[in-house]
């Protein structure tokens, strides 16, 4: 067994010699065994830190199993930390099941552990019929291949699993060669969680197709997470060519996108959810299929809110993956310029009007730049956001245009026509800000008074 368990080790390069390792010790079977094994294989010389997290959940019964760990961790001249925390609580608060809250709670309390003793690693008990029974879960509740590879022997940068080529009858077999005890957890065979459903029923029922169920399971994940390397390789590769990250959100471009295989699209999609939200919890195979339709829908503007407030938001050639800004937005009602000044914009933006000279150049200024005859268009003038209905005489153009058309044209994602300024003097639009001026108020030779207008970005 513990030949078996070393060669698994060094084959995943779960520990180096001399690492310091926060072992996750419940008190049950498989977690006494992980540490009693961490114990004995002396050669790896390894620092062990045990540590245990009540839950709270089940009484007299949770504090027996807390005296149990510090005994233990007594009996190997371990230390050990200990922490309680209501999970019946945190569940209620979150709206969250039982399993789920459990879940979290255990993995921040082992991130603290470890922080605070500067550990390489934290050890978990998991073992073969443990891969077995996620398999099934995942199967249960909808899954592709990535969900279907369950749990890697090191996962999440500090998670190791020594024990994921032993079976639980094996672990519970050696632990009655050393004479060690075990605390028995009844929340374990409680029919309202589904792991214990699928450990105590289902397995069971597939035993009678195939008495290796667990170990066949076992090796479909070992086989699916191989191919997931390679197919993850190729995940961060597109990512990489078809995305823009910024500190809150993710654009990816879409005539890339759709130039990818099927299988690498919903991996990006996967990804860029994840990136945004952090991870991938309630996102389903049903979200990725509707992100799908968006991204190959002929309309130029479609929005797809995901579970957790993460809105997809698809506007030409680009779909962003964000959070739902949950506050109302401001209402932008406008503001008259007297004069030469600084004045602000929505989205935090500035406008900055200032008599000047003519440029040397017209067709050298950049788009948020424009000038004026002021004899033209004189003071006062007005700023306001877009309106259906208005229009513009754009420069170089006879006639006028609708607004809206010229946001179309050049592709101003919806999402931000509200926050760019249109520019009047009297019921003449003569800017807008950042896309087109009119024909109203040019510089002529005999332009006297010059005014220059500028938009600037946050």
């Amino acid at each position: 067994m513990l030949k078996k368990i070393l060669h698994f080790i060094e084959a995943n390069s779960l520990f180096a010699p001399g690492d310091t390792i926060v072992v996750a010790v419940s008190g049950g079977a498989d977690s006494v065994a992980l540490l009693d094994i961490l114990v004995s294989l002396r050669e790896l010389r390894l620092n062990l830190v045990v540590a245990h997290l009540n839950h709270l959940l089940r009484g007299a019964e949770a504090d027996a199993d807390e005296e149990f760990v510090h005994k233990l961790a007594e009996t190997y001249g371990l230390p050990v930390v200990v922490k309680r925390v209501d999970v019946r609580e945190i569940a209620r608060r979150e709206g969250r099941s039982l399993e789920d809250a459990g879940r979290s709670a255990r993995y921040a309390f082992f991130e603290e552990a470890a922080a605070s003793h500067h550990a390489h690693a934290v050890a978990l008990a998991h073992h073969t019929d443990d891969q077995a029974e996620t398999v099934l879960m995942r199967l249960l509740r909808g899954s592709g291949g990535s969900g279907l590879c369950a749990m890697a022997p090191k996962s999440a940068g500090r998670y190791v699993r020594p024990l994921l080529n032993v079976t639980r009858g094996e672990i519970e077999k050696y632990l009655q060669i050393r004479g060690i005890t075990w605390r028995t957890d009844k929340s374990n065979y409680d029919g309202d969680f589904l792991r214990n459903r699928i450990r105590h029923e289902l397995i069971p029922l597939l035993s009678t197709y195939n008495p290796a169920i667990s170990d066949r399971l076992a090796a479909t994940a070992n086989a699916l997470a191989a191919d997931e390397e390679f197919l993850d390789a190729a995940t961060e590769k597109a990512f990489a060519a078809h995305a823009v990250r910024s500190t809150d959100s993710v654009t990816l471009d879409l005539p890339g996108v759709r130039s990818e295989p099927r299988g690498i699209r919903m991996r990006l999609y996967r990804q860029a959810i994840q990136r945004v939200k952090g991870d991938l919890s309630r996102i389903s195979f049903h979200h990725l299929q509707e992100i799908e339709q968006l991204v190959f829908s002929p309309k130029p503007h479609l929005t797809q809110t995901l579970p957790d407030g993460q809105r997809v938001a698809k506007s030409y050639d680009n779909i962003s993956f964000a959070a739902v800004d949950m506050k109302e937005p401001s209402t932008f009602k406008g503001f008259y310029v007297d004069g030469p000044g600084i004045y602000p914009l929505p989205g935090d933006a500035m406008l900055a009007v200032d008599m000047a000279e003519p440029p040397v150049d017209l067709l050298s200024t950049n788009a948020d730049i424009v000038y004026f005859d002021l004899d033209e268009a004189p003071f006062p003038w007005r700023i306001r956001t877009f309106r259906p209905g208005d229009r513009i005489s754009p420069f170089g153009m006879t006639g006028q245009k609708k607004v809206k058309e010229l946001f179309i044209d050049t592709k101003i994602p919806v999402a931000l026509r509200p926050l760019i300024p249109l520019l009047f003097c009297g019921e003449t639009l003569l800017w807008v800000g950042g896309i087109r001026r009119s024909n109203v108020a040019c510089l002529r030779g005999e332009t006297k008074a010059v005014v220059k207008v500028e938009i600037s970005s946050p």
